[in-house]
């Protein structure tokens, strides 16, 4: 299970040693146990989901959100500081924050609980990727029984992503595997656009299906 930043944001840790990063122990599946783990690396520079941060976060956003305290799965406590926005688009850029070094592998000696866990990847070793999210071909779930089908086509039913950020250690992988992208679904390597220079994965499974509601 690998984690995987479509929308991503940049959170810079401003208490953090400059040019340091250390190795975490990541679970590969935490429903798994025999699939073992796989080191992660941690910096000063990391990517999280833009969903995962609020500006003005309503009463029950337990994610990141200023002033807020969070866990960093496997990582550290941090707390939301400051955040960079762009001046022309208004566009958050950087989010500032804090980490608590007593907090490695997301406990605290001191007892204190946290809502939130979010997911994160290091910036400075994140690999580019291209996904391709394929979703239902029809808004619908019965088409056939429509006087005209072609009206229901999704116009959505393929979403192509060229700037999603994946973990380094996807390169120590067979490309013929399956593989889980937390919190997205089940992918493959495409073999016929993806070589070295550009990894794409075409999604199979989604973790959230719309037709089970």
């Amino acid at each position: 299970m690998l984690k995987l930043n479509a929308t991503k944001v940049k959170i810079i840790i401003d208490n953090y040693p400059n040019n340091k990063t250390e190795e975490l122990e990541a679970v590969n599946h935490p429903n798994n146990p025999d699939l073992g783990t796989r080191k992660i690396l941690f910096s000063k520079e990391l990517y999280i989901e833009k969903e995962d941060f609020m500006e003005n976060p309503s009463k029950k956003f337990f994610r990141l959100a200023p002033g807020q305290e969070v866990r960093l799965r496997y990582g550290y406590f941090i707390t939301c500081t400051n955040i960079t926005k762009n001046k022309t688009t208004g566009e958050i850029e950087e989010i500032h924050c804090t980490y608590d070094p007593k907090t490695k592998g997301g406990q605290s000696p001191d007892g204190r609980k946290v809502k939130g866990t979010i997911h994160w990847i290091e910036a400075t070793s994140a690999i580019n990727i291209e996904v391709r999210l394929y979703s239902h071909l029809f808004d619908v779930d019965k088409p056939d029984e429509l006087d005209n089908y072609l009206e229901s086509i999704n116009k959505n039913s393929l979403e192509i992503n060229k700037n999603a950020m994946i973990e380094k250690s996807i390169l120590n992988t067979k490309s013929e595997d399956p593989y889980q992208f937390e919190r997205v679904g089940y992918f493959y390597i495409d073999p016929i656009d993806s070589h070295n220079n550009n990894l794409v994965f075409n999604r199979t499974v989604s973790l959230r299906d719309s037709w089970n509601k």
